[in-house]
This record gives structure tokens, C-alpha cells and sequence, in this order.
């Protein structure tokens, strides 16, 4: 079903750039598959158009791991040319390239409003450019070209009140350069909302490309968890933000032979969409070892336990780019026996009746197996369980003896949702 372990993964692509000429340049795909549709970009004038800042790759990279053969266009392309003109050249180059499957359908991302209405005349003259994105802020926003075919805007600034679906406004954003890499400007997490709102504006116009994320995440839990094999998994993923050695330094001491033999991955539910895949799934286990990527410093308690997780896989053209996991801890503690009933509680309690120098235990909202139960089936466990937990008062003395006392907790608790 996937590769061969016991042979070495297929070389991944590497960054060729092509020049071809002051302000115009090509890079082919960066995905596993090796080809894609064309894609234009307007960016400002750089240096090293295929750069990564602290991990983060330019525009132009990011675009060519999504799987399109990328033409970026630069400020210096237009001076003294028509800008039909330097839009052919770009399509002509992207005709040209065997790694591009162009099918007669081209987009177009502008990072610079000042570009954009330079290349917008020239949009509506050439047929090949189906759909545009532009970025923008209030100011420049007044100013811009229209164009006959459809665009896509992302517009920052805290008072622009979109017009239609097709605006998206960025209030926490004062520039619309929080989508350039290395911008003082430049807003990660802003940056990838938006960016995914281009893939899903863009691909249905282009045809792609599409690919099947379920299996690439399948295919990298299968060599993490089933095969075990560190130089499979890793080839399944961009490492960008943290680099391939630290990387593979990660899954091959920490994480791949980390795990119990016994582990077994059971899925709750998923959801795809158009650059990522969700995941909620109970991670069972014995606890034969120090796991450290889960309970680091803890020896092995030899028990059994059960643990909701969430996984939120983006896909960046056929590789993954990142998971983000997060999991209940505090049933993972209280099913290993770490994790008592009762903690202290350092504050005063509204409403005590113990006296000066009463000290109170409130009752931790974790449970055990049953969380995992819940996930599993809602009629598994009564619902809102939690709702009736109190303080309750230590009673020091020879005895050591505990009452509950009839404070109940103010707080909001957050327990076994129905």
C-alpha cells in the first residue's frame, strides 16, 4: 500500500529556480507529484525571491509547495513594457515548462496594490488568467483597478467594511503586508487564514491541485506508527519552520521508538477540508515506558490508559506542514494513578465557615476512562456530572480528618459536555 521501508523514500524536490529575466522568474513545483498548474505572482522587489524567513518560506516557495509551477513578478518586469505584454511572457514561460499542466487556466496573486493596478489592464487581455487574488489596505483599497473577472481581495485595516463575499477584512492588520515573509508587517497566523481562503477561491477555478489529504495524513501516521520508519515519515513533510535535522532528530529519539508497542490509534471523527484535516481520535496505550513527547520525566507505571486527542493536520500541496495536537492531560495523569481527587485550594472561599486559618481541597474536574468513554459514546456517561463538584474543608488534627463543606465552587467548570 506505501513504500517499501526497507529501501530509501524517493528523492523530494528540490528549489530550481529559473531566471528569466531582471524581475521575472519560474519555480517549478515542490511537491511529491512534480506538476501542477500555472500560477502568477506580483511581489515586491527582493533579493532572493526563494529565501526563507526563520523558517518561514517567501511567497513564491510557499506557492510552489502547494504544487503550481510559480511565475513571480517583480516591479523591475513592467518598466517600459505594456503589461499585457509582461503577463504573456509569464504565460508563455509557464506553456513552455513540462512540469506545468496549464490547461488554458492561470491565476494570479497580487502582494502589492501598486502591481496589481499596473497588471490589471492587462488581466482582461489575457485569457488564460481565470481568477485573481489582490492584497490591500484601506487606503489603497480606494484606488484599485477593477477587473472583469473574478477577484478575491484581502483588505487590512480596522474600518474597511466589506462590499460582498469576495472581501475579506483584516481589522487587527494595518498593512497589507502582513502576507510577506520577512515585512515588519508580516503576521504569521494572518497571513495563513488568508492564504487558505486562496486555495479555496482559487483551486475550483484552476482545477486544482487537488490531491487527497486523507491518504497523505494516513500514509504519515502509517510509517509513524506501523512501520516505524523515521526517513518514510519524514519524507511525507515539509520542515521549513524547523529544519530537517532538528526534525528527524525529534521523530527518531523522541517520538517514532517513544511510543508502546501496544499503541493503537482509534478515529472518533474527521473532517477534510480544503488544506487540512481534523482529527478526533483515543490514543490507547500501555504505559511501558517513558513517553516523553506525552509525559516527559515520568517512569513507567505499566497502566493502561485511554486519552482523547485532536489533531489539526495542515497539508501544504501533497507533504504535511504542520500538526498541531492537543490532548486531555489530566485524564492521561488521573488514569496513570498520578492525578488524586482533591487539591489544595490557596484562596479564600466566599462564604466559609472554617475560621481564620481553615484550609480548603477542591475537587480536580478530571476523570479517568470515562472521558475517553464519552467520546466514544455520549450515553456512556451522565452528562454535567461536574456541575455538582464543592470545596470542601481540611479538618487538621490527630485524625487528619476531611469534611465536605457546603461551599459550592463558583467558578464555571467545564466538564463532560453532553
Amino acid at each position: 500500500m506505501y513504500a517499501d521501508i526497507s529501501k530509501p523514500p524517493a528523492p523530494l524536490p528540490s528549489i530550481n529556480l529559473k531566471v528569466l529575466r531582471p524581475g521575472l522568474s519560474l519555480l517549478y513545483p515542490l511537491s511529491r507529484r512534480g506538476h501542477g498548474p500555472g500560477l502568477i505572482i506580483l511581489s515586491a522587489t527582493t533579493e532572493d525571491p526563494v529565501t526563507f524567513y526563520e523558517g518561514v518560506p517567501s511567497s513564491l516557495v510557499k506557492w510552489a509547495e502547494e504544487g503550481y509551477a510559480v511565475v513571480q513578478i517583480e516591479a523591475a518586469a513592467f518598466e517600459g513594457n505594456d503589461s499585457g505584454v509582461v503577463l504573456k511572457e509569464a504565460i508563455d514561460a509557464l506553456k513552455q515548462c513540462e512540469k506545468c499542466g496549464l490547461n488554458d487556466k492561470v491565476g494570479l496573486v497580487s502582494y502589492e496594490p501598486n502591481l496589481w493596478n499596473i497588471a490589471a489592464p492587462g488581466i482582461d487581455q489575457t485569457p488564460e488568467i481565470v481568477a485573481s487574488v489582490l492584497y490591500a489596505d484601506e487606503e489603497s483599497a480606494k484606488t484599485l483597478t477593477s477587473s472583469e473577472k473574478p477577484v478575491l481581495k484581502h483588505i487590512a485595516g480596522k474600518d474597511f467594511k466589506p462590499s460582498s463575499q469576495s472581501h475579506y477584512p483584516y481589522k487587527e492588520s494595518s498593512s497589507y503586508a502582513f502576507a510577506t515573509p520577512g515585512h515588519p508587517h508580516f503576521h504569521y497566523t494572518t497571513e495563513s487564514v488568508s492564504h487558505t481562503r486562496n486555495l479555496q477561491f482559487l483551486k475550483p477555478k484552476l482545477n486544482g491541485p487537488f490531491f487527497d489529504l486523507e491518504a497523505i495524513w494516513d500514509e504519515h501516521t502509517w510509517y509513524e506508527f506501523s512501520d516505524r520508519s523515521v526517513q518514510h515519515t519524514m519524507s511525507t513533510m515539509l520542515t521549513g519552520g524547523i529544519g530537517r535535522s532538528s526534525l528527524t532528530k525529534f521523530y527518531r529519539d523522541n517520538f517514532i521508538f517513544n511510543n508502546s508497542l501496544d499503541t493503537t490509534l482509534d478515529l472518533i471523527s474527521r473532517t477534510i477540508g480544503i488544506d487540512r484535516v481534523i482529527d478526533e481520535f483515543i490514543y490507547k496505550f500501555t504505559h511501558d515506558r517513558e513517553i516523553d513527547w506525552l509525559l516527559p520525566g515520568i517512569p513507567p507505571t505499566f497502566q493502561r490508559a485511554e486519552i482523547p486527542f485532536t489533531a489539526v493536520v495542515n497539508i501544504r500541496g501533497d507533504r504535511l506542514y504542520h500538526e498541531h495536537i492537543s490532548w486531555d492531560q489530566g485524564t492521561a495523569l488521573r488514569q496513570l494513578g498520578l492525578m488524586p481527587e482533591y487539591l489544595p485550594f490557596p484562596y479564600a472561599v466566599p462564604g466559609q465557615t472554617g475560621g481564620p486559618g481553615a484550609k480548603y481541597e477542591y475537587r480536580a474536574p478530571v476523570i479517568g476512562i470515562e472521558t475517553a468513554d464519552k467520546m466514544r459514546d455520549r450515553n456512556s456517561v451522565p452528562s454535567n456530572g461536574m456541575f455538582s463538584y464543592k470545596v470542601r474543608q481540611v479538618q487538621d488534627g490527630p485524625e487528619s480528618l476531611r469534611k465536605e463543606d457546603d461551599v459550592k465552587q463558583e467558578a464555571d467548570i467545564v466538564g463532560v459536555a453532553a
